[in-house]
């Protein structure tokens, strides 16, 4: 690739397209050719946006519902309309497979087209006021009202569909959003704010700004905005909401998924969806299966299905339609995880399947022999290799599961309704998926988790609750003239 073929990337400042700053390159992952250049803002940067998204809000704010469903439809549609570039773009900054590229894209455009839908179901209420004594000439109506400035900062494994999880429901209810991308992944946002301007979002209701980290830190301290969304690691996030304990905050972070696979499952069917649940885009997902639970009687039997179906996984270059499995976002990564593989072996574990690594692409690896106090149990691997250990007794395993400092989802295979019920009442997360792997999520469900893992929920109906408040007016019926 030579340098005059290297796109250049500037970022949104509102709806100036700006490329003042530092430039820096993104590169593939999968063999670390020149992708892009972006550039990178500087902080006055950063401020003037938040003060423009303040501005811009007095815009959004006022939107009629008809007119807010219009433009995310029409974001919708320029995003469906540019699938192939997407896809292309998606494969070479994250290194997702064309396959998996495509899905995203495709999540992407019904939670576009689903929250338009959901601009007309945002609630209100009228309250009757007179079942208190007293209040016998008063009624209330509860609406609800967009916050103002969402500062959104987003992660590299989804880097459209995620971002629009946070920028869609902003639209939606009337909000204005400042944008942070993964510096590895900025180009989709980029595209998509492209795209919204497009639609006939307001000028500078959306910016969207590939700063660093600790830039991105500083204006989580120093801004003013009305609530951040997150998704990252659950370190970051927890320190972020430590320092802003009086705005609102919503946390997607990480998880360390547990599966549940009893004796009475299928056992062809769950070994198949486990493997597409802790291999898809290289188990880089926080709800990715990393922790398998079979029942003792069908152990031998699933785990040779397991390996079977593993075995078949193609691994390679993201831009090949044949890949299954394309590199980790960088070789820093892909070394851990072959650190934390090496160590549980040195430690008893068996490799049952991978264990290897090629520069940052890491074998799709199954682990057995396990103990708990491994790395590869007890922390988040986010990465393509899972754990499998037998369990006799069923209540036991559901407190296996949930020893961990985690809670996102958890999956369970069963063919018994009570066990099903048992798992729901027990299981300490956010989501209990029964007959399927925690990695499912539909776009418009509640997602989110507890414990480490986060708070708040998204899908658009919910995030859309997240990012306004109600207000109550209540109305007093003035006594006749005399």
């Amino acid at each position: 690739m030579t340098n005059q073929n290297v796109p250049e990337y500037g970022y949104y400042l509102g709806d100036r397209i700006c490329r003042e700053g530092s430039p820096y390159e993104v590169r593939a992952c999968f063999d670390n050719s020149l992708v892009a250049r972006v550039f990178r803002p500087s902080d006055e940067a950063l401020a003037e946006a938040l003060e423009t998204a303040a501005r811009a809000f007095r815009i959004t704010s006022a939107l009629p519902t008809h007119r807010r469903a219009e433009i995310l439809r029409n974001i919708s549609a320029g995003v469906e309309s540019r699938s192939d570039r997407f896809a292309r773009t998606l494969a070479l900054e994250a290194g997702k497979p064309l396959k998996a590229a495509r899905v995203e894209i495709e999540r992407c455009v019904f939670n576009l087209r689903h929250a338009s839908e959901e601009v007309a179901r945002i609630e209100s209420e009228f309250i009757p006021l007179d079942v208190f004594p007293g209040a016998e000439d008063r009624l209330g109506l509860v609406r609800r009202f967009p916050l103002g400035v969402i500062l959104a900062i987003t992660p590299f494994n989804f880097p459209l569909n995620l971002v629009a999880h946070k920028v869609a429901p902003a639209i939606a209810s009337g909000n204005a959003t400042v944008q942070k991308p993964a510096s590895k992944t900025p180009i989709c946002s980029l595209m998509l704010a492209e795209i919204a301007y497009e639609a006939g979002l307001p000028a500078g209701a959306l910016s969207v700004l590939p700063c660093s980290g600790g830039q991105a830190e500083r204006m989580v301290e120093e801004g003013h905005f009305q609530m951040l969304t997150f998704t990252g690691s659950s370190d970051v996030g927890w320190r972020l909401k430590s320092k802003i304990p009086r705005k609102k905050v919503t946390l997607e972070l990480g998880g360390n998924a547990a599966v549940i696979i009893h004796g009475d499952a299928d056992l062809e069917d769950a070994a198949s969806r486990c493997v597409a649940g802790g291999f898809a885009y290289a188990g880089q997902s926080c709800i990715a299966v990393q922790r398998i639970l079979v029942h003792a009687p069908v152990f031998d039997a699933f785990l040779r299905r397991l390996v079977d179906g593993v075995n078949r996984l193609r691994c390679g270059d993201p831009l090949d339609e044949e890949t299954d499995v394309g590199p980790m976002i960088s070789l820093d990564d892909a070394r851990r995880v072959e650190a934390w593989v090496d160590e549980a072996v040195a430690a008893g574990a068996e490799v049952a399947a991978g264990g290897r690594r090629e520069d940052a692409l890491y074998q799709p690896t199954v682990l057995t022999r396990t103990r708990p106090e491994m790395k590869v149990n007890c922390e988040e691997i986010f990465g393509p290799v899972v754990t499998v250990e037998p369990y006799q007794d069923f209540e036991r395993a559901l407190a296996t599961a949930n020893d961990s400092p985690y809670g996102l989802q958890a999956g369970i295979f069963t063919r018994d309704m009570d066990r099903v019920f048992a798992a729901y009442e027990a299981l300490e997360v956010g989501g209990v998926v029964a007959n399927d792997v925690p990695t499912f999520r539909a776009d418009h469900m509640p997602y989110g988790g507890v414990k480490r893992s986060g708070v708040g929920r998204e899908g658009a109906r919910y995030a859309i609750e997240e990012m306004t408040e109600r207000r109550i007016l209540v109305l007093r019926r003035t006594p006749p003239n005399r």
